[in-house]
């Protein structure tokens, strides 16, 4: 028997602390699907399509994730129903301080609840603790580097949107 697991976020955009939670899911279970959702609470820079795109890039150019990971979206349903459909058990979510899990413990009790999906949590590299994608899209609109905390293909992207 596989184990598959999902790892859910907007991923707008994607960061490396997401990466690091990608390449150490992958190293844990069979198959690992990183699935672009859309949330409907938060006020997208980026359309999910290019959110896949530049997630699939940064995945195929980090050399230390390997091939059984799988990039979706979803956004129409519970994120059990996808995890359903394709035979997940457990969803993977990185946590970087206390309100995080705040945000977390009832969707975790829910998930399970209404699907017997299991959450695991893992925690970041230090160095990626501090780092959302609200805080890169806020330093990237007022023309700040975000190169430390993205992938080069997101900083390369970012860059090329900036108006002139």
């Amino acid at each position: 028997m596989s184990s598959i697991a999902v790892v859910p976020g907007s991923f707008d955009p994607v960061t490396l602390g997401h990466l690091d939670v990608i390449r150490r899911a992958a190293a844990i279970f069979d198959q690992v699907h990183v699935l672009v959702v859309h949330n409907p609470g938060k006020n997208a820079m980026l359309p999910i399509s290019e959110r896949m795109n530049l997630l699939q890039q940064a995945i195929d150019e980090d050399p230390e994730i390997p091939s059984n990971v799988i990039v979706a979206s979803w956004s129409v349903g519970l994120l059990v129903d996808y995890c359903t459909e394709v035979g997940a058990t457990v969803l993977v979510k990185g946590l970087r301080s206390q309100i995080d899990v705040a945000y977390e413990t009832p969707m975790v009790l829910m998930n399970r609840s209404l699907a017997g999906v299991e959450t695991v949590f893992l925690l970041p590299e230090p160095g990626h603790a501090h780092v959302s994608s609200s805080l890169v899209r806020q330093v990237a609109s007022l023309g700040g580097d975000v190169s430390d905390y993205v992938p080069p293909v997101v900083a390369k992207y970012l860059d090329s949107t900036r108006p002139a």
